[in-house]
């Protein structure tokens, strides 16, 4: 029989998700049914979105259920298999949880292959961070050559590859990240043509966004809400695309989420607004992965996993995507 460390919801978060909201537990683990298999968690990938799981309201994925292991894509090794396509040794990705074992229904995983790349990176470029910039971009921002493409939290896992993504096709890219460090990683090493720092106190992200952008913004590829959605609105291109793939800058808000007090550019602009969910695409990833490795292969693609050693550092480690400071796609080691 398996144990399983594991941590548990044990309350729901009011503001940012502290250390208490958390139980640590080691679980015996059920005997395989058939269609199950019993996987080694080796990494657990550490997204924004598990914060509105966290939370009792109407989503696009359930709600995290008190006492429940917290939700959590995972890569990992079988160990047991009773289901068709998968045996012991299989290296497999999926929603795993955050624990070290996990008991799924084969269903949920699909196989990776670690002589293209190493595990974590099937979190991160090559997983639903990948997924999400390539599918976000490509389909719903639809950018043409010399299009001028802005992009929040740029410097973060999603953001990164999208900004990468947009300059293969031809586009002029402007990335906003938090500080010195992380705009100047967006300028010399990833090729931005230029970067906003949204700390700084020298001008308004909205000033920025007009000063980096003259000829307006045909393409924001939003991750974060809030003040820089509205400095995007504020400067918008005609028939420009607005993708809305996350608002990390609200997750964490005890009052209602703040709107955007700019919409009505869209109006002005003939623009467009739309939400994207990667699990829409989830039938289509074969057509990114083959390209996604290419770019990784010949060094076209430049991706960073932070990745952070322990499972029992959980609680701090995920706070360091509110806090913004991870340097890449945030990545749980699991020691064994």
């Amino acid at each position: 029989m398996t144990t399983s460390r594991q941590y548990r919801l044990r309350r729901r978060p009011e503001g940012r998700p502290e250390a208490d909201c958390w139980e640590y537990r080691e679980q015996t683990l059920p005997a395989l049914s058939d269609g199950e298999v019993l996987v080694r968690i080796d990494y657990v990938s550490l997204d924004p979105a598990m914060r509105g799981w966290m939370d009792d309201r109407e989503s696009y994925a359930p709600p995290v259920a008190i006492d429940s292991v917290m939700r959590a894509l995972g890569v990992g090794e079988v160990l047991e298999s009773r289901a068709d396509g998968f045996a012991k040794g299989d290296a497999v990705s999926g929603p795993l949880g955050v624990q070290d074992h996990a008991v799924v229904d084969a269903s949920a995983l699909h196989a990776i292959d670690l002589s293209l790349a190493p595990p974590e990176r099937y979190l991160g470029a090559l997983g639903m961070t990948g997924m999400t910039a390539w599918f976000g971009l490509l389909d719903v921002g639809r950018p043409e050559a010399g299009d001028t493409v802005l992009v929040s939290a740029a410097s973060g896992a999603v953001g990164s590859v999208v900004t990468q993504i947009a300059k293969q096709k031809g586009c002029r890219v402007v990335g906003i990240a938090g500080g010195a460090e992380k705009c100047a990683y967006l300028v010399d090493e990833l090729g931005l043509d230029a970067a906003i720092d949204y700390g700084s106190e020298d001008e308004s992200i909205a000033a920025a966004v007009r000063r980096t952008c003259p000829d307006g913004v045909d393409v924001y590829f939003d991750n974060v809400g809030g003040e820089t959605l509205d400095a995007a609105l504020a400067n918008l291109a005609m028939r420009a695309r607005v993708v809305i793939c996350g608002a990390i800058s609200q997750y964490n808000a005890r009052e209602s989420i703040a709107g955007p007090s700019n919409y009505l550019s869209l109006l002005v602009k003939r623009a467009r607004m739309e939400g994207m969910l990667v699990s829409d695409f989830t039938s289509r990833y074969g057509e990114a992965v083959p390209t996604l490795a290419k770019w990784l292969d010949d060094g076209s693609l430049r991706a960073r996993e932070h990745v952070v050693e322990g499972l029992e550092r959980f609680p701090e480690t995920f706070l360091m995507l509110f806090d913004g400071d991870n340097h890449g796609k945030l990545v749980l080691k699991v020691e064994h």
